[in-house]
């Protein structure tokens, strides 16, 4: 069956609002509901409809992110070796962490107002991290036993650069590092 017109327009409304709203976020944590309505080209009305409140559209937007990171993750071991798309894969976590700064400002923001909602948990990503590094393990180039927890904490230092600097450079060092004690040990090394 197919969808009604009314409802294929309602969706590409809500595709179109995201989409606005995640590069005006990404730019601004602050930038106004009615100017991210304004350039979507939908009305107050339907934007409210789609997202009852800035929280609501903030959240919105880091699920639908996080789960583009994690998603890359099954199309990366589809066309590299386990260990080359683990490495592919920080560095898809690294440009959506470094791009989305105003957004990371705009989810702090969101999630701090007490009694609001809590930042969504990081399961898609920690689900893709556990898929990468057990292709590792079954290939015998990442060392056993690594959990997607232990790998989260180990590149969490990726959080602490400036994304308005020449983040880059460091971010790759760190991930090489990490990379480097995610070998150590494995059985095909």
């Amino acid at each position: 069956m197919q969808d009604s017109p009314r409802r294929s327009d309602a969706q590409r409304n809500r595709e179109r609002i995201l989409e606005v709203a995640l590069a005006e976020l990404s730019r601004c944590a602050e930038a106004p509901l009615s100017a991210i309505a304004r350039k979507a080209g939908v009305g107050q009305g339907t934007f409210y409809r789609n997202f009852p409140s800035r929280e609501a559209l903030v959240l919105e937007i880091y699920r639908h992110e996080m789960g583009n990171v994690a998603d890359s993750a099954t199309r990366l071991l589809e066309t590299m070796p386990p260990e080359q798309a683990l490495r592919a894969w920080m560095d898809r976590l690294s440009e959506f962490a470094m791009t989305k700064a105003g957004l990371a400002d705009a989810i702090r923001q969101a999630t701090s107002t007490p009694g609001g909602p809590a930042k969504p948990a990081h399961t898609p990503v920690s689900d893709a991290a556990e898929l990468l590094l057990r292709a590792g393990e079954a290939a015998g180039t990442i060392r056993p036993g690594v959990t997607a927890e232990d790998l989260l904490l180990a590149i969490a230092g990726l959080w602490q650069l400036d994304p308005h600097e020449n983040w880059r450079p460091r971010a790759t060092r760190l991930f090489d590092l990490v990379m480097d004690g995610l070998r150590r040990g494995a059985p095909g090394r």
